[in-house]
């Protein structure tokens, strides 16, 4: 863990957070600002930068972590199937698009009513 990261305190419960999961090595919890009807946010315990950070070594754990996305998903309303799914996205580095200096997945998806392609037949 790192004192002056803010997903770090998350983690340890030093900042609240609507959590979803928790186990010795990671925690998930929505997104404050979603972006989808699900948004989660998937993070290691362990303090990592970045995707640009991981090494050959830290294989198991990063394995566990991507199993872990789709029960999430599902879980928490996204739908099985070619019909469902979801979007995974990890940004790395500041032309990335990541925010924050910890690595963490972006679970998104969830019904989109504004999207023809995905609206049941009449």
């Amino acid at each position: 863990m790192s004192e002056n990261c803010l997903f770090c305190k998350i983690a340890n419960g030093a900042i609240p957070s609507k959590k979803v999961y928790e186990d010795e090595e990671f925690f998930a919890f929505h997104d404050i600002n979603p972006a989808a009807p699900v948004h989660l946010l998937l993070i290691p315990k362990r303090h990592i930068v970045s995707l640009a950070d991981i090494q050959p070594e830290d294989g198991a754990w990063l394995g566990r972590m991507m199993a872990l996305v789709p029960k999430l998903a599902y879980a928490h309303g996204c739908n099985p199937g070619p019909q469902g799914g979801f979007r995974l996205v990890a940004n790395t580095g500041i032309e990335g698009g990541q925010e924050i200096d910890h690595l963490h997945f972006h679970i998104i998806g969830g019904a989109r009513p504004w999207d023809k392609r995905a609206a049941p037949a009449a």
